[in-house]
């Protein structure tokens, strides 16, 4: 994983919440830790990582902080540390 996904990764576990993260960001992060990714129809991101599945909404603009806290969420269920991966 090379920095700009550490820093992306981190970033999701930050305090506070960042408000400043693209979701083609964190697709690269997923797609680094060995994610597989759908782009389904009417912008939805379809994500199977660790055995786990859920779906986020792809848009342009960045991230919600409660957006955040889903993707933050999904990563703690699929056993995700950003201190695996240190910066």
């Amino acid at each position: 994983m090379n920095h700009k996904h550490r820093k992306t990764l981190h970033a999701l576990y930050s305090h506070p919440l960042s408000a400043n993260i693209s979701i083609k960001d964190v697709e690269h992060v997923f797609t680094e830790l060995g994610a597989v990714l759908d782009h389904g129809g009417q912008g939805k991101l379809s994500v199977k990582l660790n055995g786990h599945s859920a779906n986020f909404h792809e848009h342009s603009h960045s991230l919600t902080k409660d957006e955040v806290v889903q993707i933050r969420k999904y990563l703690e269920k699929c056993a995700i540390d950003p201190n695996q991966y240190p910066l």
